[in-house]
């Protein structure tokens, strides 16, 4: 599995986004790992762009019809839990 690092965080939303990171890149990356292990997916920056920027990951059924599915708003509500978790460490 490739695990995201806050560097990598920093770097993508640089290249897709002209506006400043208002949340903690290394909060972000943990969580997205994290997740990632639950889920057993292997792309953790997918799950980040998929909280992000609402990109779909078709491997887990994220969305139908350009909506999110059950699953992708458990995955995203997992996401958030585990970031906010992080945050308050």
């Amino acid at each position: 599995m490739k695990k995201l690092t806050s560097k990598k965080v920093r770097e993508y939303f640089e290249w897709r986004s002209n506006e400043d990171l208002r949340h903690c890149p290394d909060c972000i990356a943990s969580a997205c790992n994290e997740a990632a292990d639950v889920f057993d997916y292997d792309k953790a920056i997918d799950l980040m762009k998929l909280v992000f920027f609402n990109d779909p990951i078709p491997a887990l059924h994220t969305h139908s019809y350009t909506f999110h599915t059950a699953t992708g708003r458990h995955i995203i509500e997992t996401i958030k839990e585990y970031y906010y978790e992080y945050e308050t460490i």
